[in-house]
């Protein structure tokens, strides 16, 4: 989730885990089998295929920003890094010609990387005709996951790696760059939502480009911008009543604050589901995983400075470290977190998933 903080009177960001174990060093009994997800090669490295489609590993030429700050107002001068992920281009359809542009998915992966849920959304994906677009924002970064420490890179870097995947997606003719949306997991949610907002979107891809549709699968809405403008962006997001990786209610905040802007958005609660309820395995707690999920929501000013909540005050130096090191001193980190689906939510989320997209077609 992304939700996971580091306790600075403990430790620095490299220097520890939740508690005394890490993903390497736990098992299954007291992570739920969840930390076996982390991949032990590069997703590049993979040959990888969804309902007999191949994929094509693609490069992306994204950058490390240090902030949303530096991310809208200096955008060539972040540090940059090319990222990677495999694009799967399914037959055309009968009639269609095999050079028009379809309709294509974005799949942004949470903090352990791209995992089974991702890759079985991509094939569901791909099995009803869509290019997809399975992002990895960590082989590159030499990042396993973020589940212990969500400051190995910015969020900010994670939204721009969504709007450098439109940029160079637009170029490839086997997708309609009128008809590109994005569907991001956890920290991938939150980078799709922020991705969306012009005050971000414009100083990177120009003003009349961007995500056709956004979808936000129980994201992180921890920073949020004054002003959520997402333009013609069509937005859901759906998350487990349950949640207890991240806040509901910020999540229903940022959504009704893009919907009071005049955007077509929407956000659904599963009832009684927790996080990650779209995955194939019984719900298993986290008992070391350290969480905030009512610390306060971080504002983020037109030009990107973060707002300190306690003061009101917009700060171009702030990066994630300093407000999550301050809400932890604050006493909002906690221990425990639950993951995983029950019944039929897996089947609920991926209806949702596919009636959301099939909208790209109209």
């Amino acid at each position: 989730g992304a939700g996971a903080w580091t306790r600075p009177d403990e430790c620095g960001p490299d220097e520890c885990g939740p508690d005394e174990c890490g993903p390497d060093e736990c098992g299954p009994d007291e992570y739920g089998g969840v930390m076996a997800d982390a991949r032990t090669t590069r997703y590049c490295d993979e040959e990888v295929s969804y309902a007999g489609v191949l994929g094509e590993n693609l490069a992306i030429r994204s950058a490390n920003p240090i902030n949303y700050h530096q991310a809208i107002t200096d955008p060539d001068g972040c540090e940059p890094v090319e990222i990677d992920g495999k694009l799967f281009v399914p037959p055309a359809e009968a009639g269609a010609g095999d050079g028009s542009g379809r309709p294509t998915v974005i799949v942004v992966p949470g903090s352990l990387g791209v995992g089974p849920n991702h890759e079985r959304h991509a094939e569901t994906l791909v099995e009803h005709g869509f290019v997809v677009f399975v992002l990895d924002p960590f082989g590159a970064r030499a990042v396993a996951s973020t589940y212990e420490n969500q400051t190995a890179y910015s969020f900010a870097a994670s939204a721009f790696d969504v709007l450098a995947a439109v940029r160079e997606l637009a170029q490839r003719p086997e997708v309609d760059a009128a008809r590109i949306a994005a569907q991001g997991h956890s920290r991938g949610g939150a980078a799709v939502l922020m991705a969306s907002c012009r005050r971000l979107a414009d100083p990177i891809l120009g003003a009349d480009h961007g995500l056709a549709a956004t979808y936000a699968v129980y994201p992180w809405c921890g920073q949020q911008f004054l002003d959520p403008s997402v333009g013609p962006t069509r937005v859901r997001a759906i998350i487990g009543e349950r949640d207890e990786w991240c806040s509901v209610q910020e999540a229903q905040g940022q959504i009704n604050a893009m919907r009071a802007g005049g955007a077509d958005a929407s956000i659904r609660i599963v009832e009684a589901a927790m996080h990650s309820f779209d995955r194939l395995e019984q719900p298993s707690l986290l008992a070391d995983a350290a969480i905030a999920p009512n610390a306060p929501t971080v504002m983020v000013a037109n030009d990107g400075a973060m707002i300190d909540p306690t003061t009101g005050t917009p700060d171009p130096a702030l990066t994630d470290w300093d407000v999550f090191v301050a809400a932890a001193k604050r006493g909002w980190a906690v221990k425990g977190a639950s993951i995983g689906g029950v019944g039929d939510e897996p089947n609920i989320f991926q209806a949702d998933m596919l009636a959301f997209h099939e909208q790209l077609r109209t």
